[in-house]
């Protein structure tokens, strides 16, 4: 099939599956076209076990590996989704509860890779340098699916912020050493150069400073250009052109750079949706920018659900690899509840917390494509299939059962007013 012949049915059965979930399912929309799909795809496979001779489970095997899921999303969509996604969020709501930001997208994502690379090494026999690798992919909460679960959770506007926020630099920070730990673990793969251990930690601490502050530096600097541009403007069709530009050659120039292009598009979203918003655009056009970008969101997310749906045929699911991938999805839950704690924790002495901020932001915090997409990205080997169905089944735990509960765990646990 052509790109074009893709692209068409994708979005054909986006619209088929979210109208399914519309008239019948009524679920959240971006949780439902994945539960359709879901649900389509599982139909297939046992429609081929009672009519083999069909071979419908081979054809659709090969259209979704005809797909490079991994590629389409970290070379395609991501940049988009982040982008859209840190325009809605506020600088000064950010400002408010910046450290809590900052440490668990940081410190909180390096103690889940740890808490998960540490356990998936003991369950399962894999070595341990390869288990924090799955422990690094799993461990970032996935912007997409965080944003797409909060418009449909009423959360108050503290927890939201702190989730949200988190999301879209954890995702970032957790790309980047993903990238470290790849080098690491696998230097064949081009990711480790010298020839000793030390050149390649070395190597390994470059890379991460690179990419992080690299791909920061890069997003500021192109928003603030933007928006200097934007000012000298008053066009929305042309304004909107502008911003789809920075998304696109933005996340293609940080790639080339080697810099984390996901870091960038955010730092980039932040500063055009707040600074730019403010004082670079009129009010119509802040209008058109604003619901051009959430129309771009709305599609792009109801795609990727779609595929994360369909990515059941790409990943091998016996009972060993379901045992292990059901004792991931425990792991990632509670790796996730120290990732939110410890920073708490250590903040408490300095700032108050509203009710039920751990429970919330530890059950909200949803892994999604972005995971399933640096999984296939990994070098072929052995592990390489346990991963990918570990990485598999905690995503659509996290997406479908955490993401219909988080609105009745923030109502369990978050009754009284914030006290931020």
């Amino acid at each position: 099939m052509t790109f074009l012949q893709i692209t068409s049915l994708l979005i054909v059965l986006a619209g088929a599956f979210g109208s399914i979930n519309y008239l019948f399912l009524k679920l959240p929309a971006a949780i439902g076209i994945l539960v359709v799909s879901l649900l389509a795809s599982i139909s297939v496979l046992l429609l081929d076990q009672i009519v083999p001779g069909l071979n419908m489970a081979f054809t659709a095997r090969k259209v979704i590996l005809g797909i490079d899921f991994s590629d389409a999303l970290l070379e395609g969509m991501l940049g988009l989704l982040l982008f859209a996604g840190a325009l809605h969020v506020k600088l000064s709501d950010l400002r408010e509860q910046w450290a809590i930001v900052v440490l668990m997208a940081t410190l909180g994502v390096a103690l889940s890779t740890a808490v998960v690379g540490f356990g998936f090494s003991w369950i399962t026999g894999m070595p341990l340098m390869i288990a924090l690798v799955f422990g690094a992919l799993i461990s970032p909460t996935d912007p997409v699916a965080v944003m797409g679960v909060l418009r449909e959770a009423s959360l108050r506007k503290s927890l939201e912020t702190k989730i949200a926020g988190e999301s879209l630099f954890n995702d970032g920070v957790g790309y980047v050493v993903f990238l470290v730990l790849v080098a690491l673990a696998f230097p064949a793969a081009g990711g480790g150069h010298g020839d000793g251990h030390e050149t390649t930690a070395m190597s390994a601490i470059t890379l991460f400073v690179q990419e992080a502050f690299g791909g920061a530096i890069l997003g500021i600097v192109l928003g603030w250009l933007t928006f200097r541009v934007m000012r000298l403007i008053d066009d929305y069709a042309l304004e909107v052109l502008i911003t789809l530009g920075l998304a696109f050659g933005g996340y293609e120039l940080a790639v080339w750079l080697h810099v984390s292009a996901p870091i960038m598009a955010v730092c980039a979203g932040l500063l055009i949706g707040d600074i730019g918003a403010a004082r670079g655009m009129s009010e119509e056009t802040r209008r058109y920018v604003g619901a051009f970008w959430e129309m771009i969101d709305e599609i792009l997310n109801a795609v990727l659900f779609l595929l994360i749906g369909f990515e059941v045929f790409a990943v091998t699911l016996d009972m060993q690899f379901m045992t292990a991938g059901i004792a991931a999805i425990v792991l990632a839950l509670v790796a996730r509840l120290i990732a939110v704690a410890v920073p708490i924790i250590l903040l408490r002495p300095f700032r108050g917390f509203g009710p039920g901020v751990i429970p919330i932001m530890t059950w909200g915090g949803l892994k999604g494509g972005i995971s399933v997409a640096l999984a296939l990205s990994l070098p072929e080997g052995e592990w390489k299939p346990l991963i990918l169905a570990a990485t598999y089944l905690v995503v659509i735990f996290s997406i479908i059962i955490q993401g219909l509960t988080v609105g009745r765990v923030a109502n369990r646990f978050g009754r009284e007013p914030d006290l931020m």
